[in-house]
């Protein structure tokens, strides 16, 4: 009873602590990124969660998970704890567009953080991408694929970090049922992100659910995109399997969010 009761001290004392600095921001909202046409200007948006009068503050870019055919975005308070920049992405989706400009909507996204998030006391230099499941794709698609950011003149070595949350790792399932393939028969190919596996990317952290538990194959395509690039030779790349949980591992996985930062933000500094 006494173990149970501390609990629940424990964990009223944890939200009270999120409320309380949760109280300190201020969320910018609808801030358009892409206004290609009324489909983009509707759907490519994003908020910005920050803190009025700070500066050169480590930015989290957010994007939600989905299949790429659902979802909203978030700036969730759990991540406001060490004062950085949360932006929340929202991104064109599919049927109505192909895979391939989702992808172009996440580049596009990133490098206008890269060249605005400084009007919110975010640093540039400090920009770590993250996203679940559909997002998760988009992110080390993004990371990994130099090509995307460079399109909108950024290098994607200059990200502080990726961080997936179960993403798919292989050619999304959205792109092989447009092909006509079965979401069972994996392919990797350029819109894979285990196609474009190099030494000198991001540091990388990903994170998946249990295997028994996981979207079918979830954690293996990670695995093996973690072992790959050991392979090539990237020498800051980590998995974490979380035994019991799913495919919602955004739950288990944020304090490991923070850490990877602070870590890398430390190893900056030094």
């Amino acid at each position: 009873m006494k173990r149970f009761l501390l609990l629940l001290l424990f964990v009223a004392n944890a939200y009270l602590g999120i409320a309380q600095v949760s109280k300190q921001y201020t969320i910018d909202k609808d801030i358009c990124y892409r206004s290609d046409d009324d489909y983009s200007s509707k759907m490519c948006l994003m908020d910005i969660a920050y803190r009025k009068g700070q500066t050169d503050q480590p930015v989290i870019v957010l994007f939600h998970g989905g299949s790429l055919r659902g979802g909203k975005r978030s700036t969730p308070s759990r991540l406001y704890r060490d004062g950085a920049v949360i932006v929340g992405v929202d991104y064109r989706l599919t049927p109505q567009v192909r895979v391939t400009e989702i992808i172009d909507d996440a580049a596009c996204a990133i490098a206008w953080v890269m060249d605005n998030i400084e009007k919110w006391g975010g640093d540039p230099k400090k920009i770590f991408v993250s996203g679940l499941s559909a997002g998760g794709y988009l992110v080390t698609m993004v990371g990994l694929d130099k090509s995307r950011l460079a399109k909108y003149g950024k290098d994607a070595n200059e990200l502080a970090g990726i961080i997936s949350f179960s993403g798919q790792t292989i050619t999304h399932t959205m792109e092989r049922r447009s092909r006509g393939m079965s979401s069972r028969r994996p392919l990797v190919d350029s819109l894979a992100p285990l196609y474009h596996i190099r030494k000198d990317a991001a540091p990388i952290l990903l994170m998946t659910g249990d295997r028994e538990l996981e979207s079918a194959g979830r954690y293996e395509e990670n695995a093996y995109l973690w072992r790959m690039l050991r392979v090539v030779g990237h020498q800051d790349v980590t998995l974490y399997e979380f035994d019991g949980y799913g495919h919602n591992t955004q739950e288990p996985g944020y304090p490991l969010l923070l850490k990877f930062i602070k870590e890398h933000l430390n190893r900056q500094n030094n």
